[in-house]
């Protein structure tokens, strides 16, 4: 099942981002005044692929307000991430083509992602969802 998360997801997301790039669960007391603002920002989606009542992949998108292109949005997508137990089955597949329509429903000009991968696999899976490798070129600044 594809859906987005609710309030009762903390624990089982962040558990799954253990396979991301984390290495520990802050406290929900931590990221509470977090968690509420994500769950209260309707641009703001996380979209969970969930099997046997586990959330087993997921991904990030976040369609942001623009004054530019006919005033229309644009989106980015982040933190794509599926259990290592779970991959192959096109549950992130899944979760990018959610996040597509989303974008689509709010009228975006274009959906892009970055990823700190250099696994040609990687990057091929995400070729395969639609996106372009090459169209722009990507910085990123650490703060």
């Amino acid at each position: 099942m594809i859906r987005e998360i609710n309030n009762g997801d903390y624990r089982q997301l962040m558990e799954l981002y253990l396979h991301l790039h984390e290495t520990d669960i802050p406290e929900y007391e931590a990221a509470a005044e977090t968690w509420e603002k994500i769950l209260s920002d309707g641009n703001y989606h996380i979209i969970v692929a969930e099997e046997d009542g586990k959330i087993v992949s997921l991904c990030t998108v976040v369609v942001v307000p623009n004054l530019t292109r006919g005033v229309r949005p644009y989106a980015r997508v982040e933190n794509v991430v599926t259990h290592a137990d779970y991959r192959g089955r096109g549950l992130a597949t899944a979760c990018l083509n959610r996040a597509r329509e989303i974008a689509a429903e709010a009228g975006c000009y274009n959906i892009a992602l970055l990823t700190g991968s250099k696994s040609e696999s990687t990057l091929k899976f995400y070729e395969n969802a639609g996106y372009k490798r090459g169209e722009k070129t990507g910085f990123i600044q650490w703060l």
